[in-house]
């Protein structure tokens, strides 16, 4: 049995409410999802906001929570991962833009020199910016959408999207130049 077949098969399994089978899920592609975590946290060569390990134990961890999967192969696997792996950098993006704000409490500006320090915007602002600018996309373009998760929150290549998606890299490539002017738009002051 090929392992598509058998992840196919322990996705069946994880449907039916077998625990076992969703830890299986994790095992078989344990090294893919630590690659893919890989390519998302250093892509940008900056301070990290977790680390491979741990980006990839919170994936497991909300999809043993989510009490039902609706997963249907080894692609969707991925998709979904990829989403969840967004959800991840973005919840913690957003946890460390509220604390650096001060997490509630009264801010109080120390000079127009802080102030203005203040404006560049952080990774986490980044990444935070990015995912309401796709949430506000996905009505438009989803496609797009989930071009955008594999490629800037996953760090998957053009070949590994094209193949998850079931489209052309060509269709990639143009799908990338059209989201990149669509973000830049959506996230422009």
């Amino acid at each position: 049995m090929s392992q598509t077949t058998s992840l196919t098969e322990l996705i069946r399994r994880a449907q039916d409410g077998d625990a076992n089978a969703l830890r299986s899920i994790f095992e078989v592609t344990y090294e893919e999802l630590r690659r893919m975590a890989r390519n998302r946290l250093n892509a940008r060569q900056r301070d990290a906001i977790l680390d491979t390990t741990s980006l990839v134990h919170e994936c497991f961890l909300r999809f043993a929570a989510a009490k039902r999967l609706s997963l249907e192969d080894r692609v969707h696997f991925f998709r979904y991962a990829g989403q969840t792996m967004r959800s991840v950098i973005v919840d913690l993006a957003r946890a460390a833009v509220t604390e650096r704000r001060g997490a509630g409490s009264d801010h109080v500006s120390l000079s127009l020199t802080s102030t203005l320090a203040g404006a560049n915007v952080s990774s986490e602002e980044e990444i935070v910016r990015v995912h309401d600018a796709l949430q506000d996309l996905e009505r438009i373009n989803p496609r797009v959408v989930q071009v955008v998760e594999m490629r800037y929150f996953v760090g998957m290549t053009e070949g590994e999207i094209a193949d998850a998606l079931g489209v052309t890299e060509r269709t990639i490539r143009r799908d990338w130049e059209k989201a990149k002017l669509l973000l830049a738009q959506a996230l422009a002051p």
